[in-house]
């Protein structure tokens, strides 16, 4: 039975096995800046931070489940542009809706807006879940061992969501940020899109890592300003 299992995994260690470990953690970690930050914008529609917690835990708990089904059925799964077109068109709707959102007080688009925890959840889940027909596609280019992309996709799946922390802290901060994060959702939702139309029209890896982190770094260009509420106090110290 246990020979079965490994077999259907590709459980085969070897020397490379760690370096090929780290090669999939390297490229979970740097792919998933876009998804994370995507996450993070999609749990602030809950205006709670306590509900916002939750729902990154619980929507990663799902999005996990369906990350790794996603691994175990990828040959049959890239038989098939049409999911392509889905996950690509999903990314760019949620693109749409946070440009075409009202304006809050600062001027700046903050995206969908969520009643309840059960509104959130199945939107984080599926929202990397096209994230992940293109990072799995990636990771399986990489390595034919499914025990090594189905660990790559675990310590994956944990980073992504101590990024998303990090941006939920970091979207309260920098004025530019979240606009940053949904202009590279858009870029992966037009990759998966040009893989359906022609392949040679995808960009490489190397160009899309380089855009991703020319936009990043427009998106911390500028922090929110702090309201000076103690200015007041201390001139009437001085007196």
């Amino acid at each position: 039975m246990l020979d079965q299992i490994f077999d259907y995994l590709h459980f085969h260690f070897s020397i490379e096995a760690p370096l090929v470990l780290l090669i999939l953690i390297f490229l979970e970690a740097v792919l998933s800046a876009d998804n994370a930050i995507a996450l993070a914008a999609i749990a602030q529609g809950l205006n709670d931070k306590e509900l916002e917690r939750k729902a990154l835990n619980f929507g990663l708990v799902v999005a996990y489940v369906l990350r790794i089904t996603l691994i175990l059925t990828a040959t049959w799964v890239q038989q098939f542009w049409q999911f392509n077109v889905l996950g690509g068109a999903y990314l760019l709707w949620l693109v749409f809706q946070h440009f075409t959102s009202e304006e809050g007080e600062d001027n700046q688009h903050h995206g969908p807006r969520f009643n309840s925890l059960l509104q959130a959840i199945p939107v984080i889940a599926f929202t990397d879940l096209a994230f992940s027909l293109d990072s799995v596609t990636t990771a399986i280019a990489v390595s034919q061992e499914r025990w090594l992309v189905l660990t790559g996709a675990t310590i994956g799946i944990i980073t992504l969501r101590y990024m998303a922390g990090l941006f939920i802290k970091w979207l309260d901060e920098y004025v530019y940020l979240a606009d940053a994060g949904y202009i590279t959702v858009a870029l992966v939702g037009l990759r998966l899109l040009l893989k359906v139309v022609n392949d040679s029209f995808v960009p490489p890896e190397w160009a899309m890592i380089g855009a991703i982190a020319l936009i990043f770094a427009w998106g911390f260009s500028k922090r929110t300003t702090p309201e000076l509420s103690e200015e007041p106090e201390k001139s009437e110290a001085s007196k």
